[in-house]
């Protein structure tokens, strides 16, 4: 499926519908406790650079990482550059968009599997 732009609701499910490998959907990577708290919206501007690059995330690292040491859950991983703008102006301690524009991964692998429990990547 292509999506070129976020127009409507009907394109924003089909957007988080989309089957990133065998355990992540895109859905999994757009909620933001920020953008929901502020209600504003969370997707991304390019929606096929985010479904590429996401799939290969999720192919490449998540599914080994989950294989290997079991269910792990995305808590955070895309945030807006207006969301992330936000978050700075409202003091929500967000990274600068100059800096890494809004690449924000976190990742939750059960404690008892690793001793680093939270590990952050900075390139979705």
């Amino acid at each position: 499926m292509t999506i070129k732009k976020i127009s409507s609701i009907v394109k924003l499910e089909d957007l988080g519908r989309i089957q990133l490998s065998k355990s992540f959907f895109m859905r999994d990577f757009l909620y933001s406790e920020i953008a929901n708290w502020y209600g504003v919206p969370n997707f991304p501007d390019h929606p096929d650079i985010a479904i590429r690059t996401g799939t290969e995330l999720c192919q490449q690292l998540l599914e080994p990482l989950q294989d290997k040491f079991g269910g792990i859950a995305i808590r955070s991983a895309y945030r807006s550059s207006n969301v992330n703008q936000l978050g700075n102006e409202k003091g929500h301690n967000c990274a600068s968009n100059e800096k890494n524009y809004a690449s924000h991964i976190i990742i939750l692998i059960p404690k008892a599997m690793v001793q680093q429990r939270v590990l952050l990547f900075h390139h979705f």
